[in-house]
């Protein structure tokens, strides 16, 4: 799987040291060569190893990366832009060497419309960052994938989240964006009006290309409202099918759910340790309404009615702040609350995404299949899209594990595919699951190819990522 597909390309050696004499001397000490910045820049959090860039910049304007990527195109370097490094699936990596572009410091909230519900930003502002900037305006930005991300990197991996059932994934949030492409110019892919029927849609085309196609140096996203209500809360279940159950019930109805997370008994146990917590070791779902009193009152009561006609337990709900708060901060120390619980072995985070019809069988049959594996997972899943998340805890030290690991994560993939659903729901292709996507998409995947072909001829774009360039 994902450690024969991160594979070393070939190097371009005369090419990567002319770029780095052009960019040491164009920008000075905001391009670094140092083992340690390049070791920052290519960290990735699954056991895929880690492989270097040559250099890296920090670039501060999209100047600067028009610069950096006429002089990689001129000298056929390979360029990775670098957000926050959350990914995980290799896609910071640098599998040919080459220049690292880091966006840390393009950070700036460019315009906000507020009577428009919109906002344009430089790629390395956080999804954390701007829903501080934008409090005021009583306004929010609402994708939340857990990770305290940067815009770019989301735009780029199609990432979505916990409030995905609501407001939608990156894919339904982004107007437009500004990249640049392999001539080193910078081009706009559309305004900011919220329909367009003019030529090709090439936001979309960009928005999940993880970098492969062209850099990133603005992104207009849609916003919504505050609510102004929120309310929250918990309910366990006997099983998983039962949970599973409600939350198709739940979407079916139509009942407006801002989130309905999934977290299996392992994991609440990881959860109840690591969060200091006291819920039941059950199936549980997280669940988050968003509206008015009258509406959040109603539907909690609607939810209630449903849990417990599937067996769920009482569903203790709350407005308090603090309370909600606590609460999901709980799901999203979920990946350190797992790792907690065996610190000496490697953690492998991977998802699935199938129709909601099928989620209950999806989740059903990869729960018998660790049992019978005897593996250590816990499953944790943004039940509302019929996405979920495994994260194994296994040995990564032997091949006989990360053989373990690999078999594993490919008959979940197998399991996820013959429901007609996705290999990913959102960590995106990356390294790690090129072979699936083959699987899922099959001579599609060579019009993909023709497609990065004609944008980057050279293949200077994050090669190595997606799918291998025949």
């Amino acid at each position: 799987m994902a450690l024969k597909d991160a594979k070393t390309g070939t190097r371009n050696e005369a090419g990567i040291a002319a770029a780095i004499g052009v960019l040491k001397q164009r920008f000075g000490e905001r391009f670094q060569t140092g083992q340690a910045f390049r070791a920052q820049h290519a960290h990735t959090t699954t056991y895929i190893p880690a492989q270097l860039p040559d250099g890296v910049l920090f670039a501060e304007s999209a100047d600067d990366v028009k610069a950096a990527v006429k002089v990689c195109a001129d000298h056929k370097v390979p360029i990775v832009a670098f957000g926050t490094g959350s990914s995980l699936e290799g896609q910071v990596n640098a599998p040919n060497g080459g220049i690292s572009i880091d966006f840390s410091r393009m950070n700036r909230v460019l315009e906000v419309n507020a009577e428009d519900l919109d906002c344009t930003v430089e790629p390395g502002v956080t999804r954390e960052e701007l829903n501080t900037y934008l409090r005021d305006t009583g306004l929010f930005f609402p994708i939340d994938p857990g990770a305290n991300a940067s815009i770019g990197g989301m735009t780029s991996t199609r990432a979505s989240g916990t409030n995905a059932v609501r407001y939608g994934t990156m894919k339904d949030n982004v107007l437009a964006v500004t990249a640049v492409t392999a001539n080193g110019e910078e081009i706009r892919t559309a305004r900011r009006a919220r329909k367009s029927s003019a030529g090709y849609d090439l936001t979309r085309l960009f928005v999940g290309a993880e970098g492969t196609l062209g850099i990133l140096t603005s992104v207009t996203l849609r916003l919504q409202g505050i609510p102004q209500k929120i309310g929250g809360g918990v309910c366990a279940f006997p099983t998983v099918r039962a949970a599973c159950d409600a939350v198709i019930m739940t979407i079916q109805l139509g009942i407006p759910v801002a989130r309905i997370e999934l977290l299996d008994a392992l994991q609440i146990r990881a959860c109840n340790a690591y969060s200091k917590l006291s819920y039941e070791e059950k199936p549980t779902l997280f669940v988050e309404f968003h509206g008015s009193d009258e509406t959040v009152a109603l539907q909690s009561e609607q939810f209630a009615e449903i849990a417990s006609e599937c067996g769920g337990g009482e569903f203790s709900w709350t407005v308090n702040a603090e309370d909600r708060s606590k609460l999901w901060k709980a799901r999203h120390d979920a990946y350190w609350a797992s790792r907690a619980l065996a610190p000496e072995m490697a953690a492998l985070s991977t998802d699935v995404c199938v129709p909601i019809s099928r989620l209950a069988d999806c989740i059903g049959e990869t729960q018998a299949d660790i049992e019978e594996h005897g593996l250590l997972a816990m499953i944790v899943g943004h039940a509302g899209d019929g996405n979920f998340h495994v994260l194994l805890l296994f040995d990564d030290k032997t091949e006989e594990g990360i053989a373990i690991a690999e078999s594993f994560v490919s008959r979940l993939n197998a399991r996820a595919l013959a429901m007609d659903g996705t290999c990913t729901g959102e960590h995106g292709i990356g390294q790690g699951k090129m072979a699936f996507l083959e699987e899922e998409l099959g001579g599609t995947v060579e019009l993909m190819r023709q497609v990065k072909k004609a944008l980057d001829p050279d293949d200077i774009f994050n090669p190595g990522k997606i799918f291998h360039r025949a």
